[in-house]
């Protein structure tokens, strides 16, 4: 699979970095990938780190890609050169899949591929966006948006993550998985999560004591959840402990559990043989047909058809058995 990256002058060397580490071979679990840098301007780029760099393609290198990465636009949001925004609508036109991260979303939204899309930027130029795209629902809250064939990211580190998402999608979390451990970074972060988390460190006892109580949730995923006896369990109020754990996941108890059932359901999808009854059971949604309906909705596909696709068959196993309380 082709990936080639946009690279212009004066952009950051972080931005266009981030879809090369992920995509790039220099990993070893991405060999289905193929990444070129096709650079915007002449031979050799200016980055703001006062070194150059010198793609190996021009913007012809968009033409076979089957995923276009915008990984960044300047500061100011300047309008893109049209021979930009034809390479970008080229590409959406034949099926490429288009992933603009930061700032890229101003040239991809400026080609018209975001219109009547929902679409996340750096949180900083999220109003410049709406206002000079009104056909663009941009969501200043979320990491990241997956329209399916055109993808946008909050600032920075949540290039990362929707690139970690995108190969989840394309490969299976045990792909995305190896890359993250390699980078240093969590492996799966939910697109909605908030941008900013209000403490996203532990920082007090309390916060200490939510940590443990979480980290004993994933550990018992097949068990039934009481916010009440969780509450209990962190020596809090219910209210606090709803408090406390918004400020340090940016999102609800009942969005956070989900996230870790529908992970754990898919791991043990791509590394074991165990029914899908039995993994309903195991990742704590009771039933193969309440499963099969968190994966339609968050997913558009089956569990079946999730295992057809990521299956490891060196590696299967049986599934583990269940935590006890």
């Amino acid at each position: 699979m082709q990936v080639a990256v946009i690279a212009f002058d004066g952009m950051t060397p972080f931005h266009l970095s981030v879809p090369c580490l992920v995509f790039g071979s220099s990993l070893g679990a991405q060999a289905a990938f193929s990444l070129r840098v096709c650079g915007l301007d002449g031979d050799t780029l200016d980055t703001s780190a006062g070194f150059g760099i010198r793609p190996s393609h021009g913007l012809d290198g968009l033409d076979e890609a089957d995923i276009v990465v915008m990984p960044a636009w300047h500061d100011d949001c300047r309008p893109a050169p049209p021979a930009l925004l034809d390479a970008l609508r080229r590409a959406h036109a034949r099926g490429a899949c288009v992933v603009a991260l930061c700032l890229g979303a101003f040239p991809v939204a400026e080609a018209g591929l975001l219109d009547g899309r929902t679409a996340a930027t750096h949180w900083a130029a999220a109003d410049a966006l709406a206002r000079l795209y009104p056909k663009v629902k941009v969501d200043p809250e979320v990491l990241y948006v997956d329209e399916d064939e055109v993808l946008s990211s909050a600032g920075v580190a949540a290039g990362i993550d929707c690139c970690l998402h995108l190969l989840r999608r394309l490969c299976g979390a045990e792909a995305a998985n190896a890359v993250a451990r390699r980078l240093v970074v969590a492996p799966h972060r939910q697109g909605g999560q908030a941008q900013f988390i209000e403490r996203p460190l532990p920082v007090s006892p309390s916060d200490g004591r939510l940590s443990r109580v979480l980290d004993w949730v994933s550990r018992h995923l097949d068990a039934q959840h009481d916010l009440d006896a969780l509450a209990g369990r962190a020596a809090m109020s219910r209210r606090n402990f709803t408090r406390h754990f918004r400020q340090a996941t940016g999102m609800s108890f009942k969005q956070w559990l989900l996230e870790q059932r529908l992970a754990h359901a898919r791991s043990l999808l791509e590394g074991s043989d165990a029914p899908v009854e039995l993994v309903a059971q195991r990742a704590g949604f009771g039933s193969a047909l309440s499963l099969r309906q968190h994966f339609r909705s968050a997913l558009q596909t089956s569990p079946a058809a999730y295992r057809r696709q990521f299956r490891t068959s060196s590696r299967a196993s049986p599934a583990p058995a269940a935590s006890s309380a």
